[in-house]
């Protein structure tokens, strides 16, 4: 099933009602389709906490003063370049 975004706003939980059911909605932007209804589905595979534990080292200077104003640096940079 189709529909507009105008019709998404005003009837989303019917929308979603129906894909919850399994129906796959889509739903379309100037004519176009746009996003995806589908019913979630959660993981069937249980998360194994560690997985990566042998993988991620962080630095002795990790939270360091330092490193927070270099953070904090560049978070002012991107801000006033524009990039945020």
């Amino acid at each position: 099933m189709q529909v507009n975004m105008h019709e998404a706003k005003t009837q989303l939980s019917r929308l979603a009602e129906r894909a919850s059911l399994g129906e796959e909605v889509i739903i379309a932007k100037a004519g176009k389709p746009y996003v995806k209804m589908v019913a979630y589905q959660p993981s069937q595979q249980p998360r194994v906490p560690g997985l990566l534990a042998d993988s991620i080292t962080i630095s002795e200077d990790a939270f360091s003063a330092e490193t927070d104003r270099v953070i904090q640096k560049m978070f002012d940079d991107s801000i006033n370049s524009g990039n945020v």
